[in-house]
Protein backbone atom coordinates (compact mmCIF):
# COMPACT_ATOMS: atom_id res chain seq x y z
CA UNK A 1 0.00 0.00 0.00
CA UNK A 2 0.93 3.21 -0.91
CA UNK A 3 0.91 6.73 0.08
CA UNK A 4 -1.45 9.02 -1.97
CA UNK A 5 -1.74 12.92 -2.00
CA UNK A 6 -4.54 14.44 -4.15
CA UNK A 7 -5.15 11.02 -5.46
CA UNK A 8 -2.02 10.18 -6.71
CA UNK A 9 0.56 7.87 -5.90
CA UNK A 10 3.81 9.14 -4.03
CA UNK A 11 6.82 7.46 -4.26
CA UNK A 12 9.33 10.45 -3.03
CA UNK A 13 8.51 13.70 -0.58
CA UNK A 14 9.51 17.38 -1.81
CA UNK A 15 13.01 18.18 -1.12
CA UNK A 16 11.76 20.80 1.24
CA UNK A 17 10.00 18.48 3.39
CA UNK A 18 10.36 18.10 7.25
CA UNK A 19 7.44 15.70 7.45
CA UNK A 20 4.07 15.08 6.73
CA UNK A 21 0.33 15.33 8.36
CA UNK A 22 -1.83 12.30 7.18
CA UNK A 23 -5.11 10.65 7.10
CA UNK A 24 -5.74 6.71 7.14
CA UNK A 25 -9.11 4.92 6.44
CA UNK A 26 -10.35 2.01 7.26
CA UNK A 27 -12.16 1.28 4.35
CA UNK A 28 -13.80 -2.00 6.00
CA UNK A 29 -15.77 0.57 8.36
CA UNK A 30 -15.06 4.00 7.60
CA UNK A 31 -12.71 4.69 11.16
CA UNK A 32 -9.89 7.19 10.47
CA UNK A 33 -7.02 8.23 11.97
CA UNK A 34 -5.24 12.03 11.84
CA UNK A 35 -1.73 12.11 12.47
CA UNK A 36 2.21 13.66 11.84
CA UNK A 37 5.27 11.93 10.20
CA UNK A 38 8.55 12.86 10.01
CA UNK A 39 10.53 12.66 6.87
CA UNK A 40 13.95 12.43 8.00
CA UNK A 41 15.50 11.55 11.75
CA UNK A 42 18.66 13.18 12.81
CA UNK A 43 21.71 10.71 13.31
CA UNK A 44 24.53 11.01 15.84
CA UNK A 45 27.99 8.45 15.27
CA UNK A 46 31.31 8.76 17.29
CA UNK A 47 33.60 10.60 16.24
CA UNK A 48 36.59 9.36 13.92
CA UNK A 49 39.69 8.41 15.72
CA UNK A 50 41.56 11.16 17.27
CA UNK A 51 38.50 13.25 16.79
CA UNK A 52 36.47 14.97 19.34
CA UNK A 53 33.59 15.94 17.56
CA UNK A 54 30.61 13.45 17.03
CA UNK A 55 29.77 12.67 13.34
CA UNK A 56 26.15 14.14 13.12
CA UNK A 57 23.62 13.47 9.87
CA UNK A 58 20.29 12.49 8.65
CA UNK A 59 18.67 9.39 7.17
CA UNK A 60 15.14 9.08 5.77
CA UNK A 61 12.85 7.60 8.40
CA UNK A 62 10.27 4.72 7.61
CA UNK A 63 7.73 6.80 6.37
CA UNK A 64 7.27 4.44 3.60
CA UNK A 65 6.10 1.14 5.77
CA UNK A 66 4.52 3.67 8.28
CA UNK A 67 0.63 2.83 9.38
CA UNK A 68 0.15 5.30 12.59
CA UNK A 69 1.28 4.91 16.11
CA UNK A 70 -2.10 4.02 17.45
CA UNK A 71 -2.65 0.23 18.94
CA UNK A 72 -5.66 -0.20 18.09
CA UNK A 73 -5.38 0.73 14.35
CA UNK A 74 -2.63 -1.45 14.20
CA UNK A 75 -3.88 -3.99 15.63
CA UNK A 76 -7.15 -4.09 13.00
CA UNK A 77 -3.85 -3.57 10.09
CA UNK A 78 -2.26 -7.03 11.31
CA UNK A 79 -5.68 -8.70 11.23
CA UNK A 80 -7.28 -7.11 7.85
CA UNK A 81 -4.16 -6.41 6.02
CA UNK A 82 -2.77 -3.13 4.51
CA UNK A 83 -5.22 -3.18 1.59
CA UNK A 84 -8.17 -2.64 3.69
CA UNK A 85 -6.82 0.69 4.34
CA UNK A 86 -5.95 3.97 2.31
CA UNK A 87 -3.10 6.50 2.90
CA UNK A 88 -3.20 9.69 2.19
CA UNK A 89 -0.42 12.82 2.97
CA UNK A 90 -3.16 15.55 3.64
CA UNK A 91 -0.39 18.29 3.81
CA UNK A 92 3.71 18.40 3.50
CA UNK A 93 5.58 20.56 6.21
CA UNK A 94 8.40 22.77 5.85
CA UNK A 95 9.44 22.86 9.99
CA UNK A 96 8.77 20.20 13.25
CA UNK A 97 6.50 22.96 14.35
CA UNK A 98 4.45 23.41 11.16
CA UNK A 99 3.61 19.79 11.22
CA UNK A 100 2.59 19.32 14.92
CA UNK A 101 0.16 22.57 14.83
CA UNK A 102 -1.10 20.97 11.28
CA UNK A 103 -1.96 17.79 12.90
CA UNK A 104 -3.72 19.34 16.33
CA UNK A 105 -5.46 21.91 14.15
CA UNK A 106 -6.80 19.21 11.83
CA UNK A 107 -7.61 16.58 15.23
CA UNK A 108 -9.58 19.67 16.62
CA UNK A 109 -11.19 20.70 13.53
CA UNK A 110 -12.65 16.94 12.95
CA UNK A 111 -13.16 16.71 16.39
CA UNK A 112 -11.43 13.22 16.93
CA UNK A 113 -11.94 12.76 20.56
CA UNK A 114 -15.40 13.05 20.72
CA UNK A 115 -16.47 10.75 18.37
CA UNK A 116 -15.91 6.84 17.92
CA UNK A 117 -15.23 7.10 14.08
CA UNK A 118 -11.34 8.29 15.05
CA UNK A 119 -8.96 6.05 16.03
CA UNK A 120 -6.91 8.70 17.89
CA UNK A 121 -6.94 8.68 21.86
CA UNK A 122 -5.82 12.04 22.42
CA UNK A 123 -4.10 15.06 21.31
CA UNK A 124 -0.78 16.13 22.33
CA UNK A 125 0.57 19.44 21.24
CA UNK A 126 2.97 21.68 22.02
CA UNK A 127 3.89 24.62 19.65
CA UNK A 128 5.15 28.16 19.93
CA UNK A 129 3.57 30.77 18.02
CA UNK A 130 6.72 32.33 16.61
CA UNK A 131 7.54 29.00 15.08
CA UNK A 132 3.73 28.93 12.74
CA UNK A 133 2.80 32.82 11.90
CA UNK A 134 5.73 33.70 9.68
CA UNK A 135 5.84 30.05 7.87
CA UNK A 136 2.11 29.52 7.76
CA UNK A 137 1.25 32.57 6.36
CA UNK A 138 3.88 31.90 3.18
CA UNK A 139 2.37 28.48 2.43
CA UNK A 140 -1.38 29.71 2.44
Amino acid sequence: MTWLFESEEIETLPEDCVGFVYLITNLTNNRKYIGKKLARFKTTKPPLKGRKNKRRGTKESNWREYYGSNDELNEEITQLGTEKFKREILYYCKTKAECSYIEAREQFRHKVLETKEYYNGHIQVRVHGSHIINKLSSNS
